[in-house]
């Protein structure tokens, strides 16, 4: 009877402990620029941002699996695109922590909105090098 009692005990135990196991958040790999911890939430909103900022999808940085469904291995660095962009990310982040420091005055609303990929793309793979022709004068 004791035995029993001590066994169902353990097993309440057991499960109220995986009740309020916390999952852990994913750990995406092959992070380089971006912060380790970074959460799926954060992740998406990153990858959003650059592919409205470049007017393009997935597939321009990241490559395809082997794996009969073809679902991409966005871990890999085959792609020469995906090693551009950290490089212009890690000169996006130097530029905004020379330039555009961190501003604690709430009163300060003309403040210069900070440079990101938007900034020189415009929605366009690869940014304009050339300065626009002149509007006609009237």
């Amino acid at each position: 009877m004791k035995k029993a009692a001590l066994l169902s005990v353990l097993i309440c135990a057991i499960a109220v402990s995986f009740a309020f196991k916390k999952d852990n958040p994913p750990r995406y790999e092959n992070l380089k620029v971006l912060p380790k911890d970074t959460d799926k939430h954060q992740m998406d909103s990153i990858m959003r941002h650059f592919s409205a900022s470049l007017g393009v999808r997935c597939n321009f940085c990241h490559v395809r699996g082997n794996d009969e469904q073809k679902n991409f291995n966005f871990a890999s660095d085959e792609s020469k695109n995906k090693l551009i962009t950290r490089d212009m990310y890690k000169m996006m982040n130097k530029i905004n922590s020379k330039y555009f420091k961190e501003d604690n005055d709430d009163k300060n609303s003309n403040r210069i909105p900070e440079v990101s990929c938007f900034t020189c793309h415009n929605g366009k793979e690869h940014p304009e090098n050339v300065a626009p022709a002149p509007k006609p004068r009237q």
